[in-house]
């Protein structure tokens, strides 16, 4: 039940969704007695799109959040990576049979170069079919099988396959990882995912160490910094939010 709920609120949490909804009710109210109303509803939803498009607020947004915790050194003994889902293209993957990455490549590259300076670790894929509506596919199939052609050994390479979500992949990658007191645990998602990630991992009791990758931003110098197309910075501020 939780997990459709999410998916749900999910929606209506991104800006961009919210933005057009308004915009769409105001259409609506124009055939109406509230047309006044529903002419106020438009033109708010206009210039919000072309507030949240052009302006620097998605980067204002994410840059305090990519800041937050920084990169874990490898140095030392790793026992494990738990690498979060989210950098395939599962469906497109399965239908072209080959691997298909998206703009979260660096969850896997990242992890990839991590496990071949740590050649004793384990390496956990967190990620299922986090599909809603439509199935999307399995995203550990496809990324277990780039970081075998990259080159780490496949014995090493362990399928969290069920977890749609961050709160399944820290419940659902300690109960396959079970580690114990003293391992080091190595966590690799995208920098601005990662206050979100470690959160929900300490509830579930898996300490690991932040190695945030994927990063959107140079720094506090994009927070000031607008967007040349609107889906640009529509998509930052969704991002971020």
């Amino acid at each position: 039940m939780f997990f459709p709920v999410s998916k749900l609120l999910g929606f209506f949490a991104l800006p961009s969704n919210l933005v057009v909804v308004l915009g769409l009710v105001g259409v609506v109210l124009l055939a109406t007695r509230w047309q006044h109303t529903g002419r106020r509803l438009v033109v708010a939803s206009l210039l919000l799109v072309a507030a949240l498009g052009w302006s620097p607020v998605g980067n204002a947004l994410l840059v305090p959040l990519e800041g937050r915790f920084p990169q874990a050194t490898d140095t030392g003994e790793v026992a494990g990576i738990v690498v979060l889902g989210g950098s395939v293209s599962p469906d497109v993957a399965e239908a072209r049979d080959t691997v298909v990455l998206n703009e979260a490549a660096e969850r896997l590259t990242a992890t990839a170069a991590l496990a071949l300076r740590h050649p004793g670790a384990r390496i956990v894929h967190s990620g299922g079919d986090a599909g809603f509506l439509l199935a999307e596919g399995n995203e550990s199939t496809v990324a277990l099988r780039l970081l075998a052609d990259l080159g780490v050994p496949r014995q090493h390479l362990i399928a969290e396959d069920r977890s749609r979500n961050t709160v399944e992949n820290a419940v659902l990658s300690k109960a396959i990882a079970q580690p114990k007191p003293g391992e080091r645990w190595l966590l690799v998602t995208s920098a601005y995912h990662m206050p979100r990630a470690i959160g929900v991992f300490r509830k579930a009791g898996f300490d690991v160490e932040p190695y945030p990758v994927d990063f959107r931003t140079r720094g506090a110098s994009d927070a000031l910094r607008p967007f040349p197309s609107v889906g640009d910075g529509l998509r930052r501020t969704d991002t971020a939010l």
